[in-house]
């Protein structure tokens, strides 16, 4: 396995660091070498850009959702083949969870033993840019930072004030720098970056990326830089070894993969695979059914509020899921999921569209953030996860809210902040969806409990058939 890897951080967010990282993954894969991206955070769209720039399913780090062992296994399973892995940060290099600060950039470094590169916004900066760095480097002596890149440098003078303050009284080598405008804008909208997915034209902003970050950064420099990082501690976890050998006989599970539906963490998708589910990606969008031998379905996260016209226009899937939802076939949703899965959705513009009906809530697009954060929660009743009482942890991020139809609506989580309790989602007779997004790699006993109850109804289906056909 490769040990060459290196952090990619950001004095803040909005520095520049999704364009860097991206576009040194795609110049460095350019270069012939086996690139492997990750994002530190609970974060889908950014991993879509390294998925296409490397050509390698990027993976989320974040020791919140998931245990430290889970995230030092993440990282060794998937740069077991890998000459080297460029890591994305998040938000700014110190930023962490609320609770105890951990979780951030700087942790996720440390954890892994590798040095740092610091994205600096050099915009309408002089020599502060020196005290800047200067304290990045002295809040965590123990942290390797490695070196500094400019982003938005404005003239050739401009750049050597930076170099000379920077180098002379931090110490700390300026390796790179992009002058304002060197590299492509990324589209974004209400919840940030607009997905990868979507975009037409996203190879040709990948090769620009590529080409603007090669003629301001010596590719060679990082690759060495990277080479320097420390062995990896011991203590990966083995889970994925344990889910297969205990997994049994394969179950199929449809899970929604479209442009409107597609943020997924990439190592929960294969927990799931690792304990028996046979993943079918099917589209809410363009498919008229979910896949006939599904015996259980999983609608992610994504932007449903920018396909509705289509999402309703697709009758034949609303009416197939509603179909086998009443059939007693489990169905877990979040996030985007929830809400399709809600009677209705109204638009910013006013305008309503009539969805899936299964959660009886309507559901309505606000311009302000409705949901934000890490949660730990516990679930309200028995379901298809879990326990009464047993415990979750996952992320919310969402613009939309939900009104729910009826008084014996029955909430799937609650949490307790201070002396306020706060309550999410829905849960039914096979049936969960909220707006949290899990991590299944953290939340193991969840997953193992929605496959069974995949298999149980599997069985009781095929039961069912035998019968009738008797």
């Amino acid at each position: 396995m490769s040990h060459k890897r290196i952090v990619i951080a950001g004095t803040r967010s909005g520095v520049g660091k999704t364009s860097i990282a991206t576009g040194l993954m795609a110049a460095l894969a350019a270069g012939g070498l086996k690139v492997q991206g990750f994002k530190i955070g609970p974060d889908y769209i950014d991993p879509g850009y390294h998925t296409l720039a490397t050509g390698r399913p990027s993976r989320n780090l974040d020791t919140f959702l998931t245990a430290p062992a889970d995230v030092l296994e993440v990282f060794s399973r998937a740069t077991a083949d890998a000459d080297i892995a460029i890591i994305e940060g998040v938000m700014g290099l110190y930023d962490g969870h609320k609770e105890d600060g951990g979780g951030s950039t700087a942790a996720i470094a440390r954890l892994l033993a590798a040095p740092v590169l610091l994205v600096l916004d050099a915009t309408s900066l002089g020599q502060s840019a020196a005290a800047e760095v200067l304290g990045y480097r002295e809040f965590d002596p123990g942290l390797h930072l490695a070196g500094v890149i400019l982003n938005r440098v404005g003239s050739e003078g401009h750049l050597q004030l930076l170099r000379r303050a920077i180098e002379d009284y931090t110490g700390v080598r300026v390796v790179g720098w992009l002058f304002k405008d060197a590299l492509p804008s990324l589209p974004s909208r209400h919840l940030g970056l607009i997905p990868a997915v979507e975009q037409r034209e996203i190879k040709a902003i990948l090769q620009e990326l590529a080409a603007g970050v090669a003629a301001g950064i010596d590719l060679r420099e990082i690759v060495a830089l990277a080479g320097k990082a420390g062995p990896l501690p011991p203590g990966a976890g083995e889970s994925f070894a344990r889910a297969t050998a205990q997994a049994g006989a394969r179950v199929p599970v449809a899970v929604a993969r479209d442009e409107a539906f597609n943020f997924y963490y990439q190592d929960s998708l294969d927990f799931l695979a690792a304990l028996g589910a046979e993943l079918l990606p099917f589209s809410p969008l363009h498919d008229t059914a979910l896949p006939e031998e599904a015996a259980g379905a999983i609608i992610g996260g994504g932007f449903p509020e920018i396909f509705l016209a289509s999402l309703a226009d697709n009758k034949s899937l609303l009416v197939d899921l509603r179909r086998r939802v009443k059939e007693g076939m489990p169905l877990y949703a979040e996030c985007g999921g929830l809400m399709y899965l809600t009677r209705s959705i109204t638009d910013l513009e006013g305008r309503t569209w009539e969805m899936a009906g299964i959660v009886p809530a309507d559901c309505r697009m606000q311009t302000r953030l409705a949901g934000l954060g890490y949660r730990k929660a516990r679930f309200c009743r028995d379901n298809i996860l879990g326990k009464k009482g047993d415990t979750i942890r996952g992320h919310e991020f969402h613009y939309s809210t939900l009104t729910p139809l009826a008084d014996a609506f029955s909430p799937a989580y609650s949490w307790q902040v201070g002396e306020s309790f706060y309550y999410d989602g829905y849960t039914a007779q096979g049936i969960l969806a909220s707006y949290i997004h899990l991590h299944f790699l953290g939340n193991k006993q969840a997953a193992a409990n929605f496959i069974a109850a995949c298999k149980r109804f599997l069985k009781a289906y095929r039961r069912r058939n035998a019968l009738c056909n008797y």
